[in-house]
């Protein structure tokens, strides 16, 4: 079995979904060569949207959609998620091509798109698991660069004036996930509310604005089949305007979490094929023709408050019982272990 490739299982009970009426949806967007029958699967992997592969008559493509349940404000943002890849298509930034959202209820129980289904591999949650020394190595700079061409994208020009509110974007983000994190947690954690105040107090209030895709890491791309670049960059649904070195914050956390965790903190990178944390800033930077920032464990700090959070959210679900995948649980229980490191972060910073 080749570990590479997206895994397809039946879909699970909680998230079934009436293939009559995801054919008659697909009717109009795949033309006069669909056939109306469509063999529905979900994917394995991801604690939030279910995604299901659709194969057709006419080619495969990708349904996905929100979850059922009572669900927390502003999450699961399919709406948002089909805007920004639709905006990106042309771009530097590799995205599946849009075909259409569904935003009635009625037809699926909760608004849904579909979109291309785009070949690749998936080669690791965070840092690679397969391939050679070299694919490894190769494979880490090409996602610093595509992050960087994200960041430089014009966002007025793509069509996303008003997706986001640039303003003050990590005061509000603090805030915001402290709210996510008073919505979902399931004991108390002091370190939570000291990561809160001290990144309140210590957070630039700069108006740098730039598309961020809030989720950026190596487990939410696809791997083109071949060669060691990506084909395609998904999960959009935490993507909004604001500042850009949020997302590369958060593509550091590896080298401040541990293995368990899926970092590599206290590995030997050269031998295990990781490219050093300045070396992938580096490669960022110069693809979003930027200084290297003075500041970056600032926005570590912030992106591991953010991780606990949503891990915090992914948790609650699956002790709810409607978690997207199986293995939920498991994932989402580190929250603790992220907050502690976040503020045994903070603290060396002063």
């Amino acid at each position: 079995m080749d570990t590479t490739q997206p895994e397809l299982v039946e879909v699970l009970p909680q998230h079934r979904i009436d293939a009559a009426a995801v054919a008659e949806a697909l009717r109009a967007p795949l033309g006069a060569g669909f056939d109306g029958k469509v063999v529905i699967r979900q994917f394995q992997g991801g604690q939030s949207n279910p995604t299901y592969h659709l194969a057709t008559s006419v080619g495969e493509v990708v349904l996905r959609k929100k979850p059922p349940g009572r669900l927390l404000p502003s999450a699961h943002a399919v709406e948002r998620e089909y805007r920004v890849m639709k905006a990106l298509a042309g771009t530097a930034v590799p995205v599946p091509r849009m075909l259409f959202l569904c935003e009635d209820e009625a037809v699926l129980g909760t608004p849904f798109f579909v979109m291309q289904h785009v070949p690749g591999r998936l080669m690791g949650a965070r840092l690679p698991e397969h391939g050679a020394r070299d694919e490894r190595i190769a494979l880490q700079v090409d996602l610093a660069r595509v992050l960087g061409e994200l960041h430089r994208v014009d966002w007025r020009a793509a069509g996303l004036e008003g997706f986001g509110k640039p303003e003050a974007y990590l005061q509000r983000q603090v805030t915001r996930w402290g709210a996510q994190w008073d919505a979902s947690k399931t004991q108390d954690l002091p370190a939570m509310g000291r990561l809160r105040d001290w990144l309140l107090q210590r957070l630039p209030t700069d108006d740098e604005a730039g598309i961020v895709h809030g989720d950026y890491r190596l487990g939410n791309v696809l791997v083109d089949p071949l060669q060691p670049k990506l084909a395609a960059v998904l999960d959009w649904e935490l993507a909004t305007l604001g500042h850009p070195l949020s997302d590369l914050g958060y593509l550091c956390l590896v080298y401040h979490q541990p293995p368990e965790q899926g970092g590599c903190l206290g590995l030997d990178l050269a031998a295990n094929g990781i490219v050093p944390q300045d070396e992938l800033i580096a490669a960022y930077c110069a693809a979003a023709r930027r200084p290297v920032p003075a500041d970056m464990d600032l926005f570590i700090v912030f992106s591991l408050f953010r991780l606990a959070a949503i891990l915090a959210g992914v948790y609650k679900r699956a002790l709810d019982g409607i978690a997207a995948d199986a293995r939920a649980f498991e994932r989402g229980k580190a929250f603790a272990p992220v907050a502690e490191r976040g503020w045994a972060l903070a603290q060396r910073c002063g």
